[in-house]
């Protein structure tokens, strides 16, 4: 089996810039490109924006919707016709699709996720391009990815990838906007998420007049992508000719270089794809125990509960001073924390009145961040 990659494209890639009507020079090169690829052996996933952005030429609206029900009014109105596009286009070159749409609800879900990991499986397996975009249309705020570069990022650790390209505006990550900054240099290899400190790159977490990411929330889903072994590059939008020049070993845009000890698929389900319910504030001792000795979270460490939550749900685990150290699930729900924390651990079934877990978040479920 080849290689998979993955291919995000954004709304400021797919429409023209003065009037947000579809750039169907670039879809067309896009689907050539992947066609090709797919018939050299990848296996393809293409993350595409430009519901919302086709929805609103379509209702002919001059500005992108701001409330959150007009939004998914508009991007029920643009997803059939950006998905009908596709097809025509990959209808030219004989090359079958399948709509995949995803709210965070479906990957935080456990059972749900590993069905959406088989059904890519299957899609893969039969040579399909599954297209995936946000279904903006039923998702609700606290459960919505935010943007396309963070659901591109969760659907390659999901599928296994090798690749994940974000396609963009810009050819390349800068050290500062170059639509602004005359000395702003590109940056062709990051090898590690720390060196962009060192780099001082500055990233604006403004997107274009139709679209809602930035470079901002590229760099955090490579930094999600990267965590799960995959290699993540930046690169313009307008030349998706270059997917194949990178992947055959050409430097071009910026790459973000996979950890070289990537997380297992559940401790980044855990970290990356949760959203954390509550806090845990811990003593020094336990910070250590967590960072220092791998160990899982005790009681006996917890000095404060912070929020409402039940049993195997997601929480933060923080510091003193409220700095957020790792995540993990708890095997106990806040109520019956409060009961048992700064407690060891053999107090436990007295103090509760049955006998609980061992351990309030154990280190398989427990992910320093």
């Amino acid at each position: 089996m080849g290689q998979t990659i993955v291919v995000k494209i954004g709304t400021s890639s797919l429409t023209q810039p003065d009037t947000g009507h579809l750039a169907l020079a670039t879809i067309a090169a896009l689907v050539e490109q992947l066609s090709q690829l797919r018939q050299r052996g990848f296996q393809v996933v293409l993350v595409s924006s430009g519901a919302v952005g086709v929805g609103c030429a379509r209702l002919k609206l001059l500005e992108r919707p701001r409330t959150m029900a007009l939004k998914q009014a508009v991007a029920a109105v643009g997803q059939g016709r950006l998905m009908r596009i596709y097809d025509d286009f990959f209808s030219v070159v004989q090359q079958p699709i399948a709509q995949v749409l995803l709210t965070r609800g479906d990957l935080a879900d456990r059972g749900r996720y590993l069905n959406a990991y088989n059904t890519f499986q299957e899609l893969l397996n039969l040579g399909v391009i599954p297209i995936v975009n946000e279904n903006d249309t039923v998702a609700v705020d606290e459960l919505k990815f935010g943007d396309n570069d963070t659901l591109s990022a969760l659907v390659a650790s999901l599928v296994h990838a090798d690749w994940l390209f974000l396609l963009t505006d810009v050819d390349s990550l800068y050290s500062a906007d170059p639509r602004t900054d005359p000395l702003a240099k590109p940056i062709a290899i990051i090898e590690k998420m720390e060196d962009l400190v060192t780099l001082q790159v500055q990233a604006g977490d403004r997107g274009s007049r139709w679209g809602t990411g930035g470079m901002a929330t590229k760099i955090s889903a490579a930094a999600i992508a990267t965590d799960a072994g995959v290699r993540t590059v930046i690169m313009r939008g307008q030349h998706p000719e270059n997917i194949a020049r990178i992947v055959a070993g050409e430097t071009i845009g910026t790459q973000f270089l996979p950890h070289p000890e990537p997380i297992n698929a559940r401790k980044h389900w855990i970290a990356h794809t949760l959203i954390p319910v509550g806090d845990l504030i811990l003593d020094a001792g336990a910070v250590r125990a967590i960072l220092a000795q791998g160990k899982s979270l005790l009681a006996a460490g917890i000095l404060k509960v912070a929020g409402e939550f039940e049993g195997q749900e997601p929480v933060r685990l923080c510091d003193e001073t409220g700095q957020e150290i790792a995540r993990g699930l708890v095997n106990y729900g806040s109520a019956e924390l409060e009961q048992i924390r700064g407690h060891h651990s053999e107090e436990i079934p007295a103090l509760l009145g049955y006998a609980g877990a061992e351990t309030v978040v154990h280190r398989d479920n427990l992910v320093v961040i």
